[in-house]
């Protein structure tokens, strides 16, 4: 019944305005975001300031709780569901900050060399950079796969290549134990974005017209 609810309120959009030429979905801290606005070039922002962390610290004076804080500001500033986050590092390294893999993965996140590079990480061990790039390379994996975050965990165990060349999760031992269990923590941790919201039209400004259920936490800007 919920599908087919779905199925009436997509065609009724696209059928009944000329702005609404497509609707995508978008996921966005664990939840369905609809909307009308798909291209890769329209970012979805919070609206709200971000504390900066000083990465001067030593790493030993920062606290599970410190680190809790930097997961969730980054990750919401990201639009990453930071109970998601959580639970990767939980799996990744316990919160180890000096944790290095028998592969070199580094840090809180286990950044691999080669990601750290791509995500402008210096310093691996450092916990605000590590967790910064780790949340900018899990969004990335997440928007890859068009929100299966199922698949994004893959990617992040197994690589990005493998898992889009299979188009599904790898039969990998590791990788398929990594991704059942966060998933299953993770899905029992985040009912709360699991609320239905209807899809309104948004007039913004400049008289874009915009579909979504979830205006009223985001605003839209152009890159």
């Amino acid at each position: 019944m919920f599908i087919l609810l779905q199925i009436v309120v997509f065609l009724m959009f696209v059928t009944c305005n000329a702005f609404a030429d497509r609707i995508c979905v978008k996921i966005i801290d664990g939840e369905r975001v609809y909307t009308n606005i798909c291209e890769n070039k329209i970012s979805l922002k919070k609206s709200y300031k971000i504390k900066k962390f000083s990465s001067s610290n030593t790493v030993s004076a920062i606290s599970r709780q410190e680190l809790e804080k930097i997961v969730e500001e980054r990750s919401r500033f990201y639009g990453v569901d930071p109970r998601l986050i959580k639970e990767m590092i939980r799996e990744e390294s316990g919160w180890n900050l000096y944790a290095v893999s028998p592969k070199g993965a580094m840090g809180v996140m286990q950044l691999m060399p080669g990601t750290a590079i791509l995500m402008g990480v210096k310093d691996p061990f450092d916990p605000v950079q590590n967790i910064d790039g780790g949340i900018r390379y899990m969004k990335y994996l997440i928007e890859k796969f068009n929100g299966n975050f199922q698949l994004a965990l893959a990617a992040y165990n197994a690589g990005p290549g493998l898992v889009e060349t299979l188009g599904r999760i790898p039969n990998i031992a590791e990788t398929k134990n990594y991704v059942r269990r966060i998933s299953l923590r993770y899905s029992g941790s985040s009912s709360r974005y699991n609320i239905k919201r209807p899809i309104k039209a948004v007039v913004l400004s400049d008289g874009t017209v915009i579909y979504t259920n979830r205006e009223d936490l985001y605003i839209w800007t152009t890159q």
